[in-house]
């Protein structure tokens, strides 16, 4: 599968609006995170992982401290999932993750992302099958086979183990995710992971040029322009 799900996910561009767009991101998580598993990232993997991730991001400690301080108070904001599906422009597939606290207001800010680039929003489970839901570790290594072993010793249900580069990358269900993670740190100690999210990757790529592609642009530059948005995957291609 090769690591291409790393092109496949929405990065931020590095302007002050976009920082303010990760560092809420981060913190919406984080506290959901800490509020559902405890504020202990030892206890919570879940949680350690977007604070480890929030850090490489550049994400300011005192963004952290307050999601987690709001965590552990009584009552807060109750933010649940939301995740709309469509077809964007081009015909190519999307996945669009929420945070919300009133879904009716996100669904018509998602929904109008799509209409304005005459895209269309379809039901839950309308592209979704077309991508493989994984929990994904990317971290220097070549030895697969002593990896691929150490993981299925801990009986950890393994969807790939490849070495390219250099680098070695890990794909496993999302409900193995703990488990895995904690496989990888007892065979390899103080491991920096240079990928560990889990994430949605496309079984096959949408080539996109022209119109499409910019329009398939202002699409994403929409959708990230919506508070209520963590993550945008697509299978879209643009074409040079």
């Amino acid at each position: 599968m090769g690591r291409a799900y790393q092109n496949r996910k929405v990065s931020m561009a590095k302007t002050a609006a976009a920082k303010t767009k990760v560092y809420s991101k981060y913190g919406r998580e984080i506290y959901v995170s800490a509020k559902n598993g405890g504020v202990d990232p030892n206890g919570n993997l879940a949680l350690r992982r977007l604070i480890d991730n929030a850090k490489k991001e550049q994400v300011p400690g005192h963004v952290i401290d307050k999601a987690l301080d709001k965590a552990k108070g009584a009552g807060g904001e109750d933010f649940v999932p939301a995740r709309y599906e469509g077809f964007g422009p081009g015909g190519c597939n999307v996945i669009v993750d929420c945070l919300t606290d009133n879904n009716t207001r996100t669904f018509n800010d998602v929904r109008l992302c799509f209409t304005k680039v005459k895209a269309k929003i379809g039901a839950p489970g309308a592209v979704a099958h077309m991508f493989d839901h994984r929990a994904v570790f990317v971290f220097k290594g070549e030895d697969e086979d002593k990896i691929l072993e150490a993981l299925l010793e801990a009986d950890v249900d393994v969807s790939d183990v490849e070495s390219e580069d250099g680098m070695i990358t890990v794909l496993v269900p999302p409900t193995e995710y703990n488990k895995a993670k904690t496989a990888l740190t007892e065979l390899l100690g103080e491991i920096e992971f240079e990928v560990d999210e889990i994430t949605f990757i496309p079984q096959s790529t949408c080539p996109i040029s022209g119109e499409d592609a910019e329009q398939f642009e202002k699409f994403l530059g929409m959708l990230n322009d919506c508070d209520d948005v963590q993550d945008v995957y697509h299978n879209a291609e643009i074409q040079e």
